[in-house]
């Protein structure tokens, strides 16, 4: 493994390692239409998986916190948007392509407004008072994530969730002997699109100038008229609106929720910005796709390994690169 590893590095650097992976799986699947569909299922996991740790990917390297509740955004977004397409199921199921996309937009649109008032909460309630201390941060947004997890259980129930996809969305598109789920494609192109807007964001726009100019300097950026504590409340906000769309995203992808959601992806979640690097945003793209892709690859191949895929892959990027694939560079 690390002889591979290495060569990927001296090769074409960390941004070919999908490539490779993809390449290895292919001569071990052997048989190309389930390599095709297994990669874009691998690819549209990535994405969703991106959606829910590029907030926080972006909390920490920007604002220096650890939200170890980060997932409740998770949680919560995946049932605020259920609860939406629950109530506009007969926009869902119309032969109308102009309701099923209104329908999933309104249900995208309140998880993300969710996201953003309660982002705003909790960045006042809770992490305000425990800036610069991350001992008492990991230990204040445990807990706010068990008490989500209640809240969510009080209104909604134990009971698991069917979440309906729009009509639109259903099924698979057929190329050849290749069948490709019509989700998993949109699941990758709203990755795309998102990932490309913070990247712009964050480096040719003016408000990204301010926050990384922010971060390095707080004391000058502010001594210059600006307010720097709002910038980092909207960076704030802004992670937890991804984190959930992202939510919402896996609900449509899953289409079967429970309150446990929001703890199941935290454990992913923090192994995708781990590998990635902190407080990297192409390195949190980089290791959510190859935590997707050696996700599906191993649950085809070694069934039995397929729940401890991403902690094996952990091991093997951090014994490679201790900083993850592309760390942020301060």
């Amino acid at each position: 493994m690390d002889r591979f590893l290495t060569t990927i590095d001296r090769i074409g650097g960390v941004n070919l390692l999908p490539l490779a992976v993809a390449l290895v799986a292919f001569f071990l699947i052997g048989v190309p239409s389930s390599w095709v569909t297994l990669t874009v299922a691998g690819l549209a996991m990535g994405m969703m998986i991106f959606l829910m740790a590029s907030g926080l990917s972006l909390v920490f390297g920007l604002m220096d916190v650890l939200n170890f509740g980060h997932s409740a955004f998770v949680s919560f977004g995946a049932f605020v948007a259920a609860s939406v397409l629950g109530w506009l199921a007969g926009w869902l199921g119309a032969e109308s392509v102009v309701l099923n996309i209104a329908a999933i937009f309104l249900a995208f649109l309140a998880a993300i407004v969710f996201g953003l008032a309660a982002g705003w909460f909790f960045e006042a309630v809770i992490i305000k008072p425990v800036y610069h201390d991350h001992l008492r941060q990991i230990l204040i947004t445990v807990g706010a994530l068990i008490v989500a997890e209640q809240m969510i259980l009080a209104v909604w129930g134990g009971t698991p969730i069917n979440v309906p996809r729009p009509n639109f969305l259903t099924g698979a598109v057929l190329l050849g002997d290749v069948a490709i789920e019509k989700y998993r494609v949109f699941a990758f192109l709203l990755g795309l699109v998102v990932y490309l807007a913070l990247k712009f964001t964050l480096s040719r726009t003016r408000i990204g100038l301010l926050i990384r100019a922010g971060v390095e300097n707080r004391e000058m950026v502010e001594a210059l008229g600006f307010r720097i504590d709002r910038l980092f409340v909207a960076v704030f906000m802004l992670g937890s609106a991804l984190a959930a769309l992202g939510g919402a995203m896996w609900a449509g992808y899953e289409t079967l929720i429970t309150p446990a959601l929001g703890a199941e992806m935290m454990i992913v979640v923090f192994i995708v910005v781990i590998i990635g690097g902190l407080g990297s945003i192409e390195g949190t793209l980089l290791g959510a796709i190859m935590v997707g892709l050696v996700a599906n690859y191993v649950g085809f191949l070694a069934p039995k390994l397929a729940l401890a895929s991403n902690m094996i892959l952990m091991m093997a990027i951090l014994l490679w690169r201790p900083n993850g694939l592309r760390p942020a560079v301060k």
